[in-house]
């Protein structure tokens, strides 16, 4: 398989990564925080809760780029993948732009690059 079909496939994987353990993560957050169960339908969410989900974007960011590099190890990868994630999530950033403060919109989508560049670095975990 060529190194371009090769990184596409892991860019696509890494994204379905990405999507399963923001969910997972969200729906371990709902399961376990009463309030944050009660805020998430009018994203009416407190420091707190926004820091929560900024941190389950950022983990998710990192581990969508640790599995695109030990799927393939295109140069570019990383760099696509972090792009791609940002195309995702512009659209639905500039929807809920109203509700949700400057700040938090910032933090989540100028992170995506950098944490998918840095979840890429991380070193392989030998298997024993």
């Amino acid at each position: 398989m060529s190194t371009l079909w090769k990184g596409i496939g892991a860019c696509i994987v890494a994204v379905i990564v990405w999507f399963v353990v923001a969910t997972a993560i969200h729906r371990l957050m709902i399961v376990t925080w009463p309030a944050y169960a009660a805020a998430t339908p009018l994203l009416d969410f407190t420091l707190p809760m926004k820091i929560a989900r900024l941190a389950l974007g950022a983990a998710s960011t990192v581990l969508a780029g640790a599995t695109a590099r030990r799927l393939s190890s295109a140069p570019w990868l990383p760099f696509v993948l972090g792009c791609a994630l940002l195309a995702l999530f512009l659209p639905e950033h500039y929807m809920l732009w109203n509700r949700l403060p400057v700040w938090y919109h910032l933090t989540f989508l100028l992170s995506l690059l950098p944490l998918t560049l840095l979840g890429a670095r991380l070193p392989r975990v030998k298997a024993t």
